[in-house]
């Protein structure tokens, strides 16, 4: 199969899986207990061996193949969407493997369950969160930047008088307000809520012994 129909494949996937994830931390904004009622619920639909195997075979595909493209294209990208198509692509990948072999562990050695608190705790938690917070933000903005490219380099009409290019800005402002929802729903629930002391393993408060 050409590598491109490997990552459109792969890519719808994960964006369908991603955009639900993203809808599930945007609900934090009513607190920490909808949030994970709201996971599990859609938990029902992809936390089952079929589709999680799905999911992470799609990681895989997505990784290598957009790496590959990256090898073809980087030295022809010119215009600003071509070139943030590839960094955020980048770090798109460069975030899957992290995340993904973080909650892979999480749920597998560590025993926790990853769902508000599992990124939360390193969010809101000093020194960690000089990392958690830049790691975090830049996941969701590649995210909707790598959708905003890709649309400025597709999209050959007007819609509500915008100009392809316009609108892929409005997708990068759209993104840019719902990094910063997610993050207030991620960090206002800690005005005097703590954390439950199985997670402050992942703050480095509590010895994996």
């Amino acid at each position: 199969m050409d590598i491109k129909k490997i990552h459109y494949i792969s890519g719808i996937l994960l964006f369908s899986f991603i955009a639900l994830h993203l809808s599930n931390h945007l609900y934090s904004i009513y607190g920490a207990e909808a949030h994970i009622q709201l996971m599990k619920t859609l938990r029902r639909l992809y936390r089952n061996t079929l589709v999680e195997s799905i999911l992470l075979l799609a990681v895989i595909f997505q990784i290598y193949s957009g790496v590959k493209l990256v090898l073809l294209r980087k030295k022809s990208a010119g215009a600003f969407f071509e070139k943030l198509h590839i960094w955020s692509g980048l770090y798109i990948a460069f975030f899957l493997v992290i995340h993904v072999s973080a909650v892979l562990v999480g749920r597998t050695v560590l025993k926790l369950d990853t769902n508000f608190y599992f990124g939360a705790a390193g969010i809101n938690s000093f020194p960690v969160n000089l990392f958690f917070v830049p790691y975090y933000a830049l996941a969701i903005l590649s995210f909707f930047a790598h959708i905003a490219s890709i649309h400025a380099q597709k999209m050959k009409m007007q819609v509500f008088n915008l100009a392809p290019v316009q609108q892929s800005y409005f997708i990068l402002g759209i993104g840019l307000s719902i990094t910063i929802l997610i993050f207030y729903g991620l960090t206002q629930q800690f005005n005097g809520l703590a954390i439950p002391k199985e997670y402050e393993i992942l703050t480095g408060k509590l010895s994996a012994n």
